[in-house]
């Protein structure tokens, strides 16, 4: 290299140097190395957590295990800028798949927002940019995985850019659960979905590996409940809603405690309503709190606090009663039942719920 050269490579150094914060004498450390994974991981279902353990495991067996995996988590979904009206229902928030994405194994979780300039890059081009940001040696994905722009890049498409920029590709057959009825389903958010929709909170649970959880906040309702002896908690939401009925669920408060609540999903229809509603009836078990005298919780304001809602188990359909005293007869026995479910919620129970003909999209 002749003088001029040196010089021009030394002023490129410096003004490298001066734009990152760094001694133009340090010379530029590398992240250590990562093992990817990309998707939108709604639930975290069993699916997702079984691509994250084999992550792990290829990280692990990494040279003096210096790897780390790291999730890319697209949220919202993609669906939700390019086709709002075909977007799913979330099943989660992006701090809930951050929290199970590091229990099942992962270093890193990084949101991804669909902007139209990331939905819009090539496979190539989305990959060049991975791999300068992560590094990775390895990228393990499901048997469905799609990229880049207009889904064109596949697992066969990622294996060879990564023969290109170095990485292998490890491609994680479907996860297949047994649902309550002995049906074999793939574990996937759809199917999540599907279950939730048709009341079956237990088994869309076996597929989540945890109960479905709706996470809301409590706003003011018509406050029928609290005048015929069982205050609602009504819940405004973004995650799904399972199908109209009465579900045994444990909510946790604000101040870190839990109760069991009998939740309502549905249009009231002993009162002729026409909006659907979440209210929750929260057991409480503070000495004197009777049915008849509604009192406000202590840990909480009256409205406006969050509130978390692990939906256990379906009890039983929306019924129009002829009376309130029916109505009220039920709901005691509602709670009854609702707080036998959350106290043995621990041991496996087949979903109560009728569906011995139903079957899920695809898998008959």
């Amino acid at each position: 290299m002749g003088t001029c050269s040196r010089i021009l490579a030394r002023l490129g150094l410096v003004f490298e140097a001066a734009m990152s914060g760094r001694s133009s004498q340090e010379s530029p450390k590398s992240p250590p190395p990562a093992v990817v994974s990309i998707g939108t991981f709604d639930g975290v279902h069993r699916g997702h957590q079984a691509l994250i353990s084999r992550s792990r495991a290829i990280a692990d067996a990494a040279p003096a295990h210096a790897a780390r995996v790291v999730a890319l988590v697209f949220d919202p979904n993609p669906l939700e800028s390019l086709r709002p009206e075909l977007a799913p229902a979330r099943l989660s928030h992006f701090s809930q798949r951050e929290g199970w994405l590091r229990a099942s194994g992962a270093d890193e979780v990084v949101r991804l927002e669909p902007t139209p300039e990331v939905l819009g890059l090539s496979p190539e081009e989305f990959v060049r940019r991975t791999v300068e940001r992560f590094h990775p040696i390895a990228f393990v994905e499901g048997d469905d995985f799609h990229f880049g722009r207009g889904r064109a890049g596949d697992n066969r498409v990622l294996a060879q850019l990564g023969s290109r920029f170095g990485f292998t590709v490890e491609v994680v057959p479907t996860v297949q659960v047994a649902l309550s009825d002995q049906q074999l389903v793939p574990a996937r958010s759809t199917v999540v979905r599907w279950l939730l929709g048709h009341g079956r909170a237990r088994d869309a649970a076996v597929v989540l590996s945890r109960p479905h959880e709706l996470i809301g906040t409590v706003v003011h309702g018509d406050r029928r409940g609290r005048v015929i002896g069982f205050p609602t908690a009504n819940v405004a939401t973004t995650t799904m809603v399972p199908g109209d009925g009465v579900y045994a669920g444990l909510a946790h408060l604000p101040d870190g405690s839990t109760l069991p609540a009998a939740l309502s999903v549905g249009t009231k229809p002993t009162f002729d309503g026409s909006a659907r509603t979440v209210e929750a009836h929260l057991l409480r078990t503070d000495a004197g709190v009777e049915h008849a005298h509604w009192s406000p919780l202590p840990s909480v304001p009256e409205y406006g606090w969050p509130v978390r809602i692990q939906i256990i188990a379906w009890v039983r359909e929306q019924v129009r009663f002829a009376s309130l005293q029916l109505l009220k007869e039920q709901l005691s026995r509602d709670c009854a039942r609702v707080a036998e479910i959350v106290e043995h919620s621990r041991t496996p129970r087949a979903d109560h719920r009728p569906h011995a003909k139903q079957l899920l999209p695809g898998t008959a």
